[in-house]
């Protein structure tokens, strides 16, 4: 399997309200490095996996609703609890859709898989991986 990986990063803030997590459960901030990594069984015509540049725009985009914001108050999550492994999901969702949007060119028709990790630091990350043709459907 191929596979290609970009790279960005998103500051957030949220809290997580269940006696599980402990302090987490007031507001806090997080900054996540965020790692997509596309995957394929063989190279394009152009002996790629994914054009770099179009990854990168379809993770900014994807991000960029989230960037700077309280995850508390975004509709879509209310009554959520926004976990790292929650968010990996989310973010996989997004650009999942988007490869099979066109969104990545021809060359994000032909993924196999994406996987999506966020670090909260570096001793602690969370992924998700899956197929391009995979939804969330209740999660």
């Amino acid at each position: 399997m191929f596979a290609v990986e970009v790279r960005d990063r998103i500051m957030i803030a949220h809290s997580l309200p269940d006696p599980f997590f402990g302090p987490a459960q007031n507001m806090h901030g997080a900054t996540f490095v965020v790692d997509v990594a596309f995957m394929r069984e063989t190279l394009t015509a152009q002996n790629v996996v994914v054009d770099i540049g179009a990854a990168l725009d379809v993770l900014n985009r994807t991000l960029k609703p989230l960037a700077y914001k309280n995850l508390d108050e975004i509709a879509e999550f209310k009554g959520r609890l926004t976990t790292t492994e929650f968010l990996c999901r989310h973010i996989f969702d997004a650009i999942a859709a988007a490869a099979r949007d066109g969104e990545l060119g021809d060359d994000g028709l032909g993924l196999a898989r994406i996987r999506v990790t966020l670090s909260e630091t570096d001793l602690a990350r969370a992924w998700f991986e899956g197929p391009v043709g995979e939804t969330s459907a209740g999660v």
